[in-house]
């Protein structure tokens, strides 16, 4: 399988993008190609231009980069998006990939508000951290607005199946050696469950 693995962290040697190495050496080990868009170092402009605002078409064509994201999308068979929670929300980066790349006609269609994924046959993994535990966020009800938001509005709704919605929690500076290594473990017994060796 072909996957496409994107990454937000603005700090190259983070936990989050340790995961994201972790993961896709996995996948590899397992046989599948990946390619790994790293938003911060490949320098990705997550400014939506009023000109991307249109449906494509021949006085507003997709921008260069775009072009190039979704042509990843439409090659791979999985997208697994990696990122920490700030704010219960993705980084602005990863927000201005997908505003920018999960445009109309691209991603979905919508008439009269009902929402048509175009994503189709497609899976999908998401990866999130956060500081907070996960029980007091699921406590507060804050973990539903995650799922409804990031899985559900997001990935569902472009039409894409999500494998699962792996969650790292209480990560802080610092963490300890076995800890940190006990997450690794975690994320690539994720791809070997979902996508055993080709």
């Amino acid at each position: 399988m072909k996957h496409l693995i994107v990454v937000a962290h603005p700090a190259k040697d983070s936990f989050t993008m340790g995961l994201a190495r972790s993961y896709a050496a996995e996948l590899e080990r397992l046989g599948h190609s990946q390619q790994t868009y790293d938003l911060y170092r490949m320098g990705f402009d997550p400014v939506l231009p009023a000109r991307e605002l249109w449906p494509v078409d021949a006085d507003h064509p997709v921008s260069t980069d775009v072009a190039q994201a979704q042509d990843a999308i439409r090659a791979a068979d999985v997208l697994t998006l990696i990122y920490p929670l700030w704010w219960l929300s993705m980084p602005a980066m990863m927000k201005g990939y997908i505003d920018r790349v999960f445009a109309r006609g691209f991603a979905y269609e919508s008439h009269d508000g009902n929402v048509r994924g175009l994503l189709g046959g497609k899976k999908a993994v998401l990866i999130t951290i956060s500081g907070a535990p996960l029980p007091l966020l699921v406590k507060s009800g804050n973990w539903n607005a995650v799922q409804v938001l990031q899985d559900t509005h997001i990935l569902r709704a472009a039409g894409f199946e999500l494998m699962e919605h792996l969650h790292f929690d209480q990560v802080a500076p610092q963490l300890a050696k076995e800890i940190v290594e006990q997450h690794m473990a975690r994320v690539r017994s994720c791809a070997r469950q979902h996508f055993p060796g080709n």
